[in-house]
């Protein structure tokens, strides 16, 4: 059995709450046979049951005390409820507010008032914790709780798995910190196993390889959960909307007019998300083409395999001491990596990390 992960996460909304089911929902899965759900359930000697949370940081008042299993199915967590989370002995603590808390936020939220409580120093937590790593799950639109985690996790000497979009593991400052650290750092902005971003990639990937030249794309998301109600200020998606924008034209080797991003908050809908793709172009004899996409999903469950797998790709980066952005995983797993290349290509980069035929 290979030693364990030790993960610190920052942000317990539904996507690490779905994360932190899933290691337990997944953890005697054979090893012989694909599991629904799981990319790998082994990843270079690693089982999804090796992960084990050693710490956790919030800012949600009905969170901060309460042990990590309690925690994630507090308010205003709504994602599915698929597993019973065995008591962990980790006592959720309060990390630093920043830019993590929207004006609007402050009361979805349950943010605790800064004059009554103080948060924890974040080095000292994760020494104490011994953890491996840090998985940065703060809420869309947090810049300085990005980096503030970042260093955190540098002046503490462990690795840094980005999930939102703000850029760290892709910015070459930042990059190269951890490099020369020789602590490995993966990112940016999760994608989702099944998820707007990757089918709009795949379509626009497969129209340009077929030869249809596209003239417009857009790409509408609306949901229910906390992420959307984040989002409804439009200054706190300028990092979303260039992660999902070019996380898609990357793939396009010309100019397209293209509309990206979150666009409405339903409450009613929860944690489901769905998705409207709209793509026109031009086929042989020039004439049009029209493709039309609905994508209806759970939508923090849809991360947490993806996730899974980035962690175990930096455990095996630590174990073989490489320090810097990880090319593979980042372009495999995230929307916003360092380099962008094509899912496929992408693929066989994490396999080849995998069978160590390639360092990054």
């Amino acid at each position: 059995m290979a030693k364990e992960i030790r993960v610190a996460i920052s942000g317990l909304g539904n996507c690490a709450a779905s994360l932190i089911q899933g290691v337990y929902y997944y953890q005697n899965a054979p090893e012989d046979k694909e599991i629904p759900g799981l990319m790998h359930v082994n990843f270079g000697g690693y089982h999804v049951n090796s992960i084990k949370f050693v710490a956790a940081f919030e800012v949600n008042k009905l969170k901060i005390g309460q042990d990590l299993s309690e925690a994630i199915n507090a308010d205003p967590n709504c994602t599915a409820r698929f597993f019973e989370v065995p008591k962990q002995g980790v006592t959720v603590l309060p990390g630093p507010i920043s830019d993590g808390v929207a004006s609007h936020m402050i009361e979805p939220f349950h943010c605790y008032d800064p004059k009554e409580t103080e948060p924890v120093d974040l080095v000292e937590a994760l020494h104490a914790a011994k953890a491996d790593m840090l998985v940065n799950y703060l809420p869309v639109g947090s810049h300085e709780g990005a980096k503030t985690y970042a260093q955190a996790a540098l002046d503490a000497g462990i690795a840094y798995v980005n999930c939102i979009p703000e850029f760290i593991a892709s910015d070459a400052t930042w990059s190269k910190k951890f490099e020369d650290a020789g602590i490995p750092v993966a990112g940016d902005d999760i994608k989702s196993q099944v998820g707007a971003t990757i089918v709009h990639r795949t379509l626009a990937d497969l129209l340009v390889k077929r030869g249809v030249k596209l003239e417009e794309t857009y790409q509408l998301n609306i949901g229910g959960n906390t992420d959307f109600l984040n989002m409804t200020e439009e200054a706190r998606l300028i990092s979303k909307r260039i992660s999902k924008t070019k996380a898609v034209t990357s793939l396009v080797p010309y100019e397209v007019p293209v509309r990206i991003g979150p666009s409405d908050y339903v409450e009613f809908l929860g944690d489901k998300k769905i998705c409207y793709i709209h793509m026109k172009g031009r086929k042989f004899g020039d004439q049009p083409i029209t493709l039309n996409v609905k994508l209806s999903v759970e939508d923090s469950p849809n991360s947490a395999g993806v996730v899974i797998d980035a962690v175990r790709a930096v455990k095996l980066a630590l174990d073989r001491k490489i320090g810097g952005a990880l090319l593979g995983i980042s372009s495999y797993s995230f929307k916003h990596p360092p380099i962008q290349v094509p899912d496929s290509e992408a693929y066989l980069w994490v396999e080849d990390f995998i069978q160590g035929k390639r360092e990054r």
